[in-house]
């Protein structure tokens, strides 16, 4: 078990949910989504951490939006984290982003694609930051422990591990459960990305289709298959989202589905303890 700021994570802390809009539209949009989410999460007495990325280095298309850049969008989640107090995350593409990501913010991620590029890993253990490693769509569970080790090697040991689905076939993604015991066996916290494991890579042909119906399927499930916190992209008005909109969950609904996931969490955990 580790901090993240204030925030506990393990598998004997409360309930942690990593959400916030796919990509930083704007500094008024930031503030205002989180201050939103902090009320709820508050509400729902869940513990939330803010994901926002400054830059989508893997878009499908040429056109689609990425997002401020790194200097811009580390300033705009500065001021989220000073002003609403919360811990906020982020994904980083390149080694040279890592230490000033760090300087800024609580948890930086190596996204999915990225999982096994050695550099990338060993600048961002290095920074001391809790790092979340997302699986390779592409990868077994129990690969993930060569991505580990990567880690380790700095010396740093806040690793947070990341399932969004696993590629099966064509334009989609199928979800196995048996990954986040898999994944536990290193003995780090094991959280499920049941936002980006409802999409379907290039689906639409010029960016990702997604079935975001299913995500508190999903999420459900894991949490009864022992995950020990959750990562759910949210966003006020889905349908204007600049990134990821078909997968990304309203606010509403991730409002009731706090009020499920709580309890749901609260019940595994106490069986297995």
């Amino acid at each position: 078990m580790f901090k993240i700021g204030e925030i506990e994570i393990g598998s004997q802390a409360p309930l942690v949910v990593i959400s916030g809009p796919c990509v930083i539209e704007s500094e008024a949009h930031a503030l205002k989504t989180a201050a939103e989410l902090k009320k709820m999460f508050a509400t729902a007495g869940v513990q939330l951490i803010y994901k926002s990325s400054y830059d989508k280095a893997n878009r499908s298309s040429i056109d689609s939006y990425r997002g401020p850049g790194i200097k811009e969008g580390l300033r705009i989640l500065k001021k989220v984290k000073e002003e609403l107090d919360l811990p906020v995350f982020t994904d980083i593409h390149h080694p040279e982003e890592a230490a000033p990501a760090a300087e800024v913010c609580d948890v930086l991620q190596i996204p999915a694609f990225l999982c096994r590029q050695t550099d990338l890993l060993l600048a961002a253990g290095n920074t001391g930051a809790v790092i979340n490693i997302k699986k390779g769509q592409f990868m077994s569970p129990w690969d993930m422990e060569h991505v580990v080790k990567k880690i380790l090697s700095t010396g740093n040991k806040k690793i947070l591990l990341t399932d969004r689905g696993t590629s099966f076939g064509y334009n989609n993604l199928v979800s196995d459960m048996r990954t986040i015991p898999i994944l536990q066996k290193f003995g780090f916290p094991v959280c499920f990305d049941a936002s980006h494991s409802v999409q379907l890579p290039g689906g639409m042909g010029h960016q990702s289709g997604g079935q975001r119906e299913f995500i508190p399927t999903l999420a459900k499930s894991a949490l009864a298959a022992g995950a020990d916190l959750l990562y759910i992209e949210s966003h006020d008005n889905p349908s204007q989202a600049k990134s990821d909109q078909h997968s990304v969950m309203p606010f509403e609904t991730l409002q009731t589905l706090l009020k499920e996931a709580r309890p749901l969490y609260e019940l595994i955990k106490r069986g297995a303890h």
